[in-house]
């Protein structure tokens, strides 16, 4: 006879299924018996660990964010400068969209965003954290002089968000045809040469 597995390792099983599933067939189209199909368990053993489709779309948005925040953090802490510290956040960020390939989808859904506040306040806050990791070491670039005094960390944060999520976006709609970790750091130096345009102004 097989035994049960344990309910966090089955929980953590269908959180996996989730984020396959939504890189399938959509976040806003996924249904409770598809996630079932893919696990191998009856629609009604998702309900017994998740009782409601907002509360297993809560715990997949912990797991994404808690996933995020780890990988953010290891970012900034192996390395020394600012400038590394940026290009290390955004290559980080390309890296958990090509593991995660719905990553996008599911933060930007505006079905789940709407139907579900704790969702919306999660991926705000961990949106939130990863805009302030951008401005925090942009901010110490323009100190050190390697931004031109025209251009602003906070703008130049959202400039560099936008760059991650258009890349997604064309690596999704082009049937991921391209490698999206070194054509995202290529437009990012482009990005970043910008930015230090007339830095001797300073």
């Amino acid at each position: 006879m097989l035994r049960r597995k344990p309910a966090e390792d089955r929980k953590a099983d269908i959180v996996a299924a989730v984020l396959v599933l939504a890189d399938r067939i959509g976040p806003d189209r996924l249904t409770t018996n598809d996630i079932a199909h893919e696990v191998g368990v009856t629609q009604a053993a998702i309900f017994r660990h998740f009782p409601t489709k907002a509360e297993l779309w809560t715990a997949v948005g912990d797991a994404i964010a808690d996933r995020l925040e780890e990988a953010w953090q290891q970012a900034v802490n192996a390395n020394e400068t600012a400038e590394t510290r940026v290009r290390a956040l955004i290559s980080t960020q390309l890296r958990q969209i090509e593991k995660t390939p719905a990553l996008p989808a599911i933060l930007h859904s505006r079905e789940l965003n709407v139907d579900n506040a704790t969702l919306r306040e999660r991926f705000r806050r961990v949106l939130m954290q990863y805009q302030n990791h951008l401005v925090t070491n942009l901010e110490d670039m323009a100190d050190a002089g390697k931004m031109a005094a025209t251009v602003h960390p906070k703008d130049a944060a959202v400039l560099l968000t936008s760059l991650v999520q258009g890349i997604a976006i064309r690596w999704n709609l082009g049937s991921r045809s391209f490698a999206i970790l070194p054509e995202g750091m290529r437009l990012l130096e482009i990005q970043l040469a910008l930015f230090a345009c007339k830095a001797g102004n300073r």
